[in-house]
């Protein structure tokens, strides 16, 4: 008899992780992947520790991720004149086991992708294919998929997991009544651009107010003949969303003196915005979008993970990172009840609750949510931050967030492994 075999749709970040984590625990599996080629498309994204934590345990270390990003120093928020109001070091400096990275999230994704091909073979991604839907039988799961050349056909497996974005075909499926993507009115230009680090010379800064912002990280190390490194920078301004988002698709390229006016004035001895901007070679245009809770990611042996679960507003910087864990946890279940529908019961009931909290929280704001605070007090303005909102209620406010994130530094560090070193589901193959 041949082995469980698990489908993942999609071959993004999370649907790579779990691809990965399955190897680890040799658990047979196939990504079903709609792109014709898997190409290193996006920008900046973070890992916080505890992602970073899992992809060591799965055996891409530090060395690795050096080549796609730095590791992060700094976290902090700077009002509108420029004066900071809350700061703190990040990873290792913040008493972390394990570093935080800032990375381009294509390289990052080509990384993953070079892993599973390395370790399972050229065949495990399988590319222009477009899951469609699934289908619940005696044993396992039929999921019918549409070629590149338009032609359709079935694979068969034990269980199901849709990886497969925000945009998920199987997520549609299991809950076909769920409300459409939800914008709350942000509107967001990214681009990255080649200039000198500011304060630590890797910070990550959230500049502004709540409703109008830029967020600035740098995602390379800087060089050391010109000092120059690549910035990845987010344009943000919150507008009138009563009538939903109008525009033809999510994401597009926009012209820079389409947004850039937005921008104006915000110059500082330390950071000059508008000329960030324009070194740029181009910015694309997406609303900040994430979808509402849903009260299972389970149907039966079908399972949603990533995007496709949780899809989240950015403000966290945690999605890639929560994808991530969702596969180590979704892989660690599978140690403990096999490759059965009772092993994404397991994983459904870890995560789905405290997660679609986190959504929630995430929508209003999260850690930008002193931002917030400080608009509501002061429009923005100040001179003595302690004055508008007292360290203490910053330091607990942090704290409460990473709490829900799941990063909080002294539970993280004393947490054993989430997938034990060496452990194998009974029966497994040896790798």
């Amino acid at each position: 008899m041949a082995p469980p075999r698990v489908i993942i749709a999609g071959g993004g970040i999370g649907g790579l992780a779990t691809a990965l984590t399955l190897h680890q625990i040799g658990v047979p599996c196939v990504v079903l992947e709609a792109a014709r080629e898997m190409r290193p498309l996006g920008v900046g994204i973070n890992l916080q520790p505890n992602a970073v934590r899992e992809l060591g345990d799965l055996g891409i270390g530090e060395g690795d991720l050096d080549r796609v990003g730095v590791q992060a120093k700094e976290w902090a928020l700077v009002g509108l004149n420029g004066n900071d109001i809350y700061s703190e070091p990040r990873g290792r400096l913040a008493g972390y086991r394990w570093p935080q990275y800032a990375v381009h999230r294509g390289q990052f994704h080509m990384l993953l992708f070079d892993k599973v091909v390395e370790r399972c073979g050229a065949d495990a991604v399988r590319t222009g294919t477009r899951v469609l839907g699934y289908a619940k039988r005696d044993g396992g799961v039929r999921v019918t998929v549409e070629h590149a050349d338009g032609t359709t056909g079935d694979i068969e497996g034990s269980l199901l997991i849709g990886a497969d974005g925000i945009h998920s075909a199987i997520r549609a499926q299991m809950h076909p009544h769920q409300p459409p993507i939800h914008w709350g009115g942000a509107l967001m230009w990214r681009g990255t651009s080649r200039a000198k680090p500011i304060r630590s010379g890797s910070s990550f800064v959230g500049l502004g107010t709540h409703r109008h912002r830029m967020v600035i990280y740098p995602i390379s190390p800087a060089d050391p003949s010109t000092g120059l490194a690549t910035i990845n920078w987010i344009a943000e301004v919150t507008m009138d969303s009563a009538e939903g988002w109008k525009q033809s698709g999510w994401f597009r390229q926009v012209a820079i003196d389409d947004f850039i006016h937005h921008f104006d004035g915000w110059t500082w001895d330390w950071l000059d915005v508008p000329a960030l901007i324009r070194g740029s070679d181009g910015a694309y245009e997406n609303p900040m979008i994430d979808r509402d809770p849903v009260p299972t990611w389970q149907d039966g042996p079908v399972a949603l993970l990533g995007d496709a679960a949780h899809a989240m507003y950015p403000t966290g910087s945690n999605g890639a990172s929560q994808a991530i864990i969702d596969a180590r946890v979704l892989g660690a279940a599978m140690l403990e009840h096999g490759v059965t529908p009772a092993a994404v019961a397991a994983y459904d009931e870890r995560l789905c609750g405290p997660v679609s909290q986190l959504i929630l929280r995430n929508r209003g704001a999260g850690p930008f949510g002193l931002l917030n605070l400080v608009d509501e007090r002061c429009g923005g303005t100040f001179d003595d931050i302690d004055a508008v909102v007292p360290p203490e209620e910053r330091s607990a406010f942090m704290a409460g967030y990473k709490a829900a994130a799941g990063f909080a530094i002294d539970q993280l560090n004393a947490a054993p492994p989430i997938v034990a070193p060496g452990a194998r589901v009974a029966g497994a193959r040896a790798p």
